[in-house]
């Protein structure tokens, strides 16, 4: 193997191990012939993907693809970075232009099952899916677009336990970690949110995300913040139904003193809402600092 090739080797082992800046490093010293070829915009662009760079990922794979022709995978992250970039129409171009070339790829199925999904269309999202499974069940990226779909359709307990599934087939995998963190977080349970994301932030230190996430949780997670959980749990809409319809309640039945009572209750509870956040904020930043 020439030393170009172990450079292309390396990057791609970069990538396997997430350190997608080391990757690129590698890649932008090869030599013109290898720096132009379709391995190397493949692994460019997958190292870019997993920075979130979605404008580079596109320009990237559209020179890969004037140089090197049509393929599948520079297609499927054309169609991934534009739809992170809210170009649904030439996402589902280049998607399908995927598919056309690889028709049972599970990656593949998998990213226009989310685009289906992020543009409401639940049911030909649910179809994509079950194709991708049928190849491979427990994959990664079948488990994470389950989930993405459970919640477009706003149903939480089918994420939840999707997530659970998921972490259960791959239990240091770090999205699993991080999808366990997003619905512990959306129920209400921001402790064991808070441990998921540091774990997965422990699993790949690379991605701010997760650390980022672990932070905010450990926020809420925060004693003073435990009068909060109903209103992180339920959402701030249905809270607030659920007092003013207790209020009402209770005024029509009679019981004024009990409605004025609660009424009370419930302006403090806002109040503190307001206030208690950034003030506890403040105090784990400086805990965090120190």
């Amino acid at each position: 193997m020439t030393a170009p090739e172990t450079q292309l080797a390396r990057a791609a082992q970069l990538l396997e191990v997430s350190r997608p800046e080391q990757a690129l490093a590698e890649i932008d010293r090869l030599p013109a012939p290898l720096a132009t070829s379709l391995l190397a915009f493949r692994l460019r662009a997958g190292a870019l993907t997993l920075l979130d760079r979605w404008d580079d990922v596109v320009d990237v794979a559209r020179r890969g693809l004037a140089e090197a022709g049509p393929d599948a995978e520079l297609l499927g992250r054309l169609g991934l970075a534009l739809r992170h970039r809210r170009e649904y129409p030439l996402a589902e171009r280049a998607l399908l232009d995927a598919l056309a070339i690889e028709p049972e790829n599970p990656w593949l199925l998998c990213q226009y099952a989310d685009l289906c999904a992020t543009v409401g269309q639940t049911d030909k999202a649910e179809r994509l899916l079950a194709r991708a499974a049928a190849v491979v069940p427990d994959a990664p990226a079948v488990f994470a677009s389950r989930f993405q779909l459970a919640y477009a359709r706003g149903d939480d307990r089918a994420a939840e336990r999707i997530a659970q599934e998921f972490l259960g087939a791959w239990p240091g995998n770090p999205v699993a970690l991080a999808l366990h963190g997003v619905a512990a977080a959306r129920r209400g349970r921001v402790g064991t949110a808070h441990r998921a994301f540091g774990q997965a932030a422990a699993q790949d230190p690379t991605d701010a995300d997760y650390a980022d996430a672990a932070w905010e949780t450990r926020v809420y997670a925060h004693p003073l913040l435990l009068p909060l959980r109903p209103l992180y749990r339920l959402g701030i809409f249905r809270t607030w139904l659920i007092a003013v319809g207790t209020i009402v309640l209770l005024g029509a039945a009679g019981l004024n003193v009990l409605a004025a009572l609660f009424a009370v209750a419930w302006m403090l509870f806002c109040v503190w809402s307001w206030i208690a956040p950034p003030l506890v904020r403040r105090m784990v930043l400086g805990r965090w600092r120190a």
